[in-house]
């Protein structure tokens, strides 16, 4: 495959329509008939529903009907549930796991306040928003629980009686011989940290239209979500159709970032209720709604203590987790085993030891949001990482300098499976190189000159580091469709949906080098079941390994299509025939040259021939990978601190990266920038609040801040490349990576700058007021 366009920096194609309005988003879509959804949700966190009265709401004029789980029973199957243990893990890791089903409405107990009871259709929007206090529900109020590690002790509130206790998952871990290496420890740190909960927050709430058609006794759903092809599927076991009767459209979608790839109430709910009134039915989400009802994410505590010697070696680390799923636990281990397979990051321990506990509360259910367990654990590990270094009198920089992996250590075995059952094995990297680029790129040497004078004047700037290696693509599959039309341009199918992160760019050009046609005639499908009949979707930082890499087999497919086709047009043998520019012609003789538009229609039967070739210029191909390739990078924060009012200045951030060979830099430095944004929210701003009643406090952007561009600095990047083995197009995942460490980064930046104070900071965000209290606390220490 050529490399004309893979590696440059091509200007997104979908830009432009979003620039000038003209993208369509769920809420864009208008059909005839259509009606409207509002769903009554829980006050309570948790009670018992003894009674829902609808014929009040049912009265309201324009009011067509209200559905409660017993006028949907048939269709009332169990939510999906992901995170089962692989094989490979299980024999590895004894897992303790529970699951009890969540239904799309309610049946007899509500377990967070905006779980879905009952939904009302009407003519408009309004009219179902006023109808919604109509609705008599009849509540019997339980007690809540809301702290996880109180949930997780005996005599504990239980919200799944059956279950006995609310752990979830529990499981414990080791590697080499922790107990012996603390014993022969010179030093050992201990430290406590919470990881806030916080969630992602797309522009574009959720959305869902279906529409069902008597005809031929087909549904159509536009959804925003990542994952069309799972969502096709529960739409179908909820409606008990074939899934070739349902077609699942994600068209363009406002951002998802793991929240919106859940299995959620209202997918099932909308679909059952238009076929059931036999016209469309629409449902947007609002901000609240999306606050109090949509995945949650982090909520984790580590009790953790790191064993080294005085020369600042590492040599064991052992960490005692707590997870809160919320209410129910939907993503089994994937959130838990996550954490812990990211805990040892780039850096050479070989004694581990962890026990983890994933409990349920009375909140939002969790699930994975960008970076999915691995901000936690980096927040965790560097945090205590810069409290021994301070404590060993080290720069930070040196402590990491002392412990990172060489690359010529390189594939580095971990000694444990990753979430996928397989052996845990870096594939590739160099650590030591991607933290000297990031102290070089951010002027970590002058910094520290220039850090003592500034402080001498009143000014408190700090300067903090955060390292991760992330899996990224895990598998098993995605799938690629490339189909020429008559005038030999392309359209490529994809099970990647794309929620911003510029697929109908990125995979264009990979079809385009590999196909030999110009960029502009490739159009990309993605989040459409019609375009592939199977597909995983997006996340978990997968889509450009494997629907890229499923794309450039399919191409290369095509590819020989095409030459077997005009080797018969030019009478010349396949391998002597070049194809550039969407022309097709023989090696060194360009005057030769056909266009790829007369190699199809000469394939093409007439009344005469039969025609040249097969014309199906067309290839599906599903890239299947065993395992994960990791991805890397060092992040690097500045920041001045007002120790007077608390207030955070962040100064300069710095991304030095690897993901591989990069398709599009542009690209790339815009996901890395995105990410870090959200990174942002997690370190200063961001946290769902519940009081001890179950109650969320922080259910609008008023009392939930999230960062604006004012509050973000200069972001530069650093592109190192260290290809993939595990790929043929040598890449790896990228979308998650942003927003790994800049809680880490900020938090020893903060620090580091208020070193003179004595504060330790041991919770994000780290907000003025949380500021103003651990100088309170520092001061005390000093005193």
């Amino acid at each position: 495959m050529g490399a004309k366009y893979f590696g440059a920096a091509v200007r997104r194609r979908e830009d432009p329509r979003f620039l000038t309005g003209s993208g369509r988003y769920v809420e864009d879509i208008t059909l005839p008939g259509l009606l409207h959804a509002a769903f009554v949700r829980s006050p309570h966190a948790h009670a018992r529903v003894r009674r829902i009265r609808t014929e009040g709401a049912a009265k309201v004029p324009g009011v067509v009907r209200v559905f409660t789980f017993e006028d949907l029973a048939r269709g009332m199957k169990p939510l999906p549930t992901f995170g089962t243990a692989p094989p490979g893990l299980a024999a590895r890791v004894e897992f303790r796991l529970k699951h009890t089903p969540q239904y799309a409405l309610a049946r007899d107990t509500v377990r967070y306040v905006g779980e879905v009871v009952a939904v009302v259709v009407a003519d408009s929007r309004y009219v179902a928003e006023d109808a919604l206090d109509l609705v008599e529900v009849e509540y019997e109020p339980l007690p809540a629980v809301t702290d996880p590690q109180a949930a997780g002790e005996a005599g504990a509130t239980l919200l799944h009686p059956a279950w006995g206790d609310n752990v979830a998952v529990a499981f414990t871990h080791a590697i080499g011989d922790a107990g012996a290496a603390f014993r022969a420890a010179e030093v050992v740190l201990r430290e406590r940290f919470r990881i806030p909960r916080y969630v992602g927050m797309p522009i574009e709430t959720r959305g869902i239209v279906a529409a069902y058609d008597r005809r031929d006794g087909s549904l159509t759903t536009w959804n925003s979500t990542q994952v069309v092809h799972f969502t096709r599927e529960a739409v179908a076991d909820a409606l008990e159709m074939p899934p070739h009767k349902v077609r699942v459209i994600a068209p363009d979608v406002g951002g998802g970032f793991g929240t919106k790839a859940c299995g959620y109430a209202e997918d099932v709910v909308i679909p059952l209720v238009a076929r059931e009134l036999g016209r469309p039915v629409k449902w947007a989400e609002t901000r609240r709604e999306h606050n109090m009802s949509a995945a949650h994410a982090r909520d984790q505590v580590h009790e953790i203590e790191l064993a080294a010697t005085r020369d600042g070696t590492l040599l064991a680390v052992r960490d005692r987790i707590w997870l809160d799923l919320g209410a129910y636990n939907s993503w089994g281990i994937v959130l838990p085993y996550n954490t812990v397979a990211h805990l040892l990051g780039p850096y050479r321990i070989r004694n581990l030891s962890v026990e983890c506990r994933a409990v349920v509360t009375n909140k939002s259910p969790n699930a994975p949001y960008r970076g999915a367990g691995r901000p936690e654990v980096v927040f965790a590990m560097d945090r205590a990482l810069d409290c021994l270094a301070r404590e060993l009198r080290m720069d930070p920089a040196d402590l990491r300098r002392r412990n990172l992996i060489r690359p010529d250590e390189m594939p580095y075995d971990m000694g444990m499976p990753y979430r996928d059952g397989n052996p845990l094995v870096y594939d590739s990297g160099d650590f030591p190189a991607m933290l000297e680029a990031a102290l070089e790129a951010s002027g970590y040497a002058r910094f520290r000159q220039e850090q003592e004078s500034l402080r001498a004047k009143g000014v408190y700037r700090g300067i903090g580091l955060s390292a991760y290696v992330e899996g990224t693509a895990i598998g098993p599959y995605e799938g690629a469709r490339i189909t020429l039309d008559p005038s030999g341009r392309v359209v490529v199918g994809t099970g990647a949906c794309c929620q911003g992160q510029g697929h109908e760019t990125s995979l264009a050009q990979i079809a385009a080098d590999a196909l030999g046609v110009p960029l502009e005639w490739v159009t990309v499908i993605g989040g459409d079941t019609g375009a592939i009949p199977f597909g995983v979707g997006t996340f978990a930082s997968r889509s450009a390994v494997l629907a890229g890499n499923a794309v450039a087999a399919a191409a290369r497919k095509v590819r020989e299509k095409i030459a077997a086709a005009a080797a018969k047009l030019l009478e010349a043998r396949p391998d002597d025939l070049e194809i550039e520019e969407g022309r097709v012609f023989v090696r060194g003789v360009p005057s030769s040259a056909l266009p790829l538009a007369r190699v199809v229609q000469a394939s093409l039967p007439t009344f005469a021939t039969p025609g040249a070739a097969d014309p199906a210029f067309e290839a599906t191909v599903y890239h299947h990978v065993p395992t994960v390739t990791w991805a890397s990078a060092v992040h690097v924060a500045q920041v001045e601190v007002d120790p007077q009012t608390g207030a955070v200045a962040l100064l300069r951030y710095v991304v030095a990266h690897d993901c591989g060979h990069v398709i599009n830099p542009m690209i790339v430095d815009g996901q890395i920038h995105g990410g870090v944004a959200q990174g942002v929210g997690g370190a200063l701003f961001e946290e769902m609040i519940y009081d001890k009643a179950g109650q969320l406090l922080t259910g609008t952007f008023m009392e939930y801040h999230i960062p604006t561009a004012a509050e973000l600095p200069p972001i530069e990047t650093v592109h190192l490349e260290f290809p993939s083995p595990r790929n043929p197009l040598g890449i790896k995942g990228l979308g998650e990576g942003g927003a790994i460490s800049p809680p880490a980064a900020i938090a020893n930046a903060i620090e580091d700058a208020l070193a003179p104070f004595g504060v330790r900071v041991t919770q994000g965000p780290v907000t003025p007021a949380r500021i103003a209290a651990l100088l309170r606390l520092g001061e005390g220490r000093k005193a």
